[in-house]
């Protein structure tokens, strides 16, 4: 079904992976499409509650986006911008509904490190490099810039965007970039025992906590408290919560149901 990237699902979790291995898994527009169109199959798939975005080899989870006709594409005007793949990409995340985490088995650059910081988790290998290089070619990180800086202090940030030097796993997991870092040969071990855990929760709880945090991101603290207690009523009355209550004074496993 795809060209430039691969689609699993097994023990309630999709793997997506960036399928470019010749070109270090690189982002063009017709992966863009395909990332899209997977990310809109997990989402509306019930048998799906975590999504794992990864990269095919250990040489590169993505080097970012071709920047060949970069200044000749069309996207002069605030329309054309918004209606572009780079554009559709990193607004999609907040709307996944879902859980997904970024499983780095190698270098994320550029576009790239974008893309793993825009998951809400980022597991690593501890060999694994980071970096925003386009100051070097006179350019600056602007795509992924909003990105970044909601995840990292802008003193650190800075010094990403203004030496464009990589750092490494560990020391993008002390500025907020990196959720884990594990040996290399523990990473598939970690990833699925993060996503199988997440995956035995209410799916239902999931996406409307998810949700209400974007949904209150930004806003003053009078709306954000207004705007959560009202999603926790809300979320109270469901069937998953009175099953998670019953389960817990029963001492044993809910059985949720996404309902």
């Amino acid at each position: 079904m795809y060209e430039t990237i691969l689609y699993e699902v097994a023990d309630r979790v999709a793997r997506i992976t960036l399928n470019r291995p010749e070109a270090r898994n690189a982002l063009s527009d017709r992966m863009t499409d395909e990332l899209l169109e997977a990310f809109e199959r997990a989402k509306a798939d019930p048998d799906v509650r975590v999504i794992v975005l990864t990269g095919s080899g250990d040489r590169a989870f993505c080097a970012g986006a071709d920047l060949g006709g970069l200044s000749e594409n069309g996207l002069a005007s605030p329309g054309a911008i918004r209606e572009s793949a780079p554009f559709r990409l990193f607004t999609a995340f907040p709307k996944l509904g879902k859980p997904i985490i970024a499983r780095l088995a190698g270098h994320a650059v550029a576009g790239g490190l974008g893309l793993a910081a825009a998951c809400d988790l980022v597991i690593a290998a501890d060999d694994v490099k980071l970096a925003t290089p386009e100051v070097n070619v006179g350019l600056w990180p602007m795509m992924i810039m909003a990105i970044i800086n909601r995840n990292v202090a802008p003193k650190h940030a800075f010094k990403l965007y203004y030496t464009g030097s990589r750092v490494t796993a560990a020391e993008g997991r002390e500025i907020g970039l990196v959720t884990e870092v594990v040996p290399r040969d523990e990473l598939d071990a970690r990833v699925d025992e993060l996503a199988g855990a997440i995956a035995s929760k209410s799916p239902l709880g999931l996406r409307r906590g998810r949700d209400a945090f974007f949904a209150v991101e930004g806003r003053p603290l009078e709306d954000q408290v207004a705007h959560l207690l009202g999603e926790l009523v809300e979320l109270a009355a469901t069937e998953d919560a009175r099953e998670g209550i019953t389960a817990f004074m029963e001492n044993r496993p809910p059985d949720f149901r996404g309902r």
